[in-house]
């Protein structure tokens, strides 16, 4: 086989395996009901005069199903973390006790679990239009060989069917993480 279409074989899928793992975070922030560590991940703190994720600056413990518990290492964070929390906009409502914060976990509605699922299709269609991206640099990559005379139109038409399959294989799994993540938001 073309070296350089082994190239372009393993670069295609690289790439695509980037694309799961991008959908895999993302559906990672959008929160289902349950308490996950994961559901602070955006939250950004100033620490020292440095944005730093929450998760290097303090303990995020799942306390119970419905309740986070946010334990900085240095006491004197408390109230940054807490501003934080409530300036990210994620619909909590932090309580400082002093020594830690503690997160309820509101119960989703019917209408903000409907909210989710759209947000969990864009981030799907977000994959898919990537993994398409993709495969259409992959086969421009293929014509310019066939063009150049380096491999011949079978071998081309071969490619550009081995990408074809590697699309679909990944476009499958990107509907296999979004209906995971639909039944995980809409169970009650």
């Amino acid at each position: 086989m073309n070296e350089e279409l082994q190239f372009i074989y393993d670069e295609a899928e690289e790439h695509m395996k980037k694309s799961i793992a991008h959908l895999e975070h993302e559906l990672k922030s959008i929160r289902a009901g349950k308490a996950s560590p994961q559901m602070l991940s955006t939250v950004m703190v100033d620490y020292y005069g440095t944005p730093t994720p929450l998760s290097q600056v303090a303990n995020i413990n799942v306390q119970d199903a419905r309740t986070l518990t946010v334990q900085p290492w240095e006491k004197n964070m408390l109230h940054v973390i807490e501003k934080e929390i409530i300036n990210a906009n994620l619909g909590f409502n932090p309580m400082n006790n002093g020594e830690k914060i503690i997160i309820n976990i509101p119960v989703l509605t019917e209408e903000r679990r409907k909210e989710l699922v759209k947000k969990a299709k864009e981030e799907a269609e977000v994959a898919r239009v990537s993994i398409r991206n993709i495969r259409k640099d992959a086969n421009n990559d293929i014509k310019k060989l066939e063009k150049n005379k380096e491999i011949s139109e079978d071998q081309s038409q071969i490619a550009h069917d081995k990408i074809q399959e590697l699309t679909d294989k990944y476009i499958k799994e990107v509907e296999k993480y979004l209906e995971k993540k639909e039944a995980d938001i809409m169970t009650v």
